[in-house]
């Protein structure tokens, strides 16, 4: 009978962390919880460290230093059973009640599927960017960074977007290309046939290239639209986005280094990596202005 580990990578998560980790507890399904905090200075671990003297299921790890996403979900599966499966949660999400039951179901129903993700949702109740997705391929970045995506209903092979939560919501399970690593249900097996994620990405963009991995490897990614968790997006980086939109952004710059470098004419893969870094510039403008009108108006308060 297989086991299930989850596996939370904390950063100044705050109160979202005690409480997404008693869901859990409560849901009764994990066999272990793994708690792995990346120098967090909020004491979002106090309570937890607590709970942890009389709950057996659950361990903390405690990082000195942020060691990034991906190094810190490998810590995680170190420390879980050979053969569980795993499933890696944002201490920010909140899972409805027979969610996981519903992506544990769906994960075992085929032993091809190697990643069930569920669907994710903002706080207003609209489905968020990113839990079900196309891989974003350099030449569906160039559409997207271009507005070329309004030319999909003429022609949606071309230039169709490669995030999907604008489309319809499926009636069933689907097979997609990609999944959110906020909440990703994996099967152990199948890492140990494609190996752990790539601790070259500081955050951002390690789903990606794991999904990217499991396709190759002809490895199932499954999306199920019933199993309903809420992700309040940013609670862990709020307070440094400038930080996190570079580290998005040179995470997008790898992934398209790794799998397209020469699959692309050289001239399109120039003209997305300018747009990426022209992206980022203009969004750290936007955010050194923002702070700066803040000052300012603190300043005349």
């Amino acid at each position: 009978m297989e086991k299930l580990s989850v596996i939370i990578v904390n950063y100044n998560a705050g109160s979202f962390l005690l409480d997404t980790v008693n869901t859990v507890l409560d849901l009764g399904t994990a066999a272990k919880i793994i708690v792995v905090d990346n120098g967090s200075v909020d004491h979002s671990m106090d309570k937890l460290d607590h709970l942890a003297v009389s709950q057996p299921l659950l361990t903390c790890i405690h990082n000195k230093t942020n060691v990034g996403f991906a190094k810190a979900c490998n810590m995680g599966i170190s420390f879980t059973d050979e053969n569980d499966d795993l499933l890696f949660l944002n201490p920010d999400c909140v899972m409805n009640p027979d969610a996981l039951d519903k992506m544990l179901t769906c994960l075992r129903s085929n032993p091809q599927t190697a990643m069930v993700g569920p669907l994710l949702m903002n706080n207003n109740g609209t489905e968020q960017a990113g839990g079900r997705r196309s891989i974003p391929t350099p030449w569906r970045s160039f559409v997207r960074v271009f507005g070329l995506s309004k030319l999909s209903e003429r022609y949606p092979k071309l230039f169709s977007d490669f995030l999907l939560h604008q489309q319809p919501l499926p009636d069933d399970i689907v097979e997609v290309e990609a999944i959110s690593g906020s909440c990703m249900l994996v099967r152990r097996a199948a890492i140990r046939d494609i190996g752990v994620l790539d601790e070259g990405y500081f955050m951002h963009c390690e789903d990606l290239d794991w999904c990217m991995r499991f396709r190759r490897a002809k490895w199932k990614i499954m999306f199920v639209p019933d199993a309903t968790v809420v992700h309040y997006r940013g609670v862990c980086s709020e307070s440094r986005p400038l930080f996190v939109e570079w580290h998005k952004h040179k995470g997008m710059m790898r992934f398209y280094r790794k799998f397209f470098r020469y699959q692309y004419p050289g001239v399109l893969m120039w003209i997305v990596a300018l747009a990426v870094w022209f992206r980022f510039g203009t969004l750290a403008i936007w955010h050194l202005c923002a702070n700066k009108k803040g000052l300012i108006s603190t300043g005349n308060e």
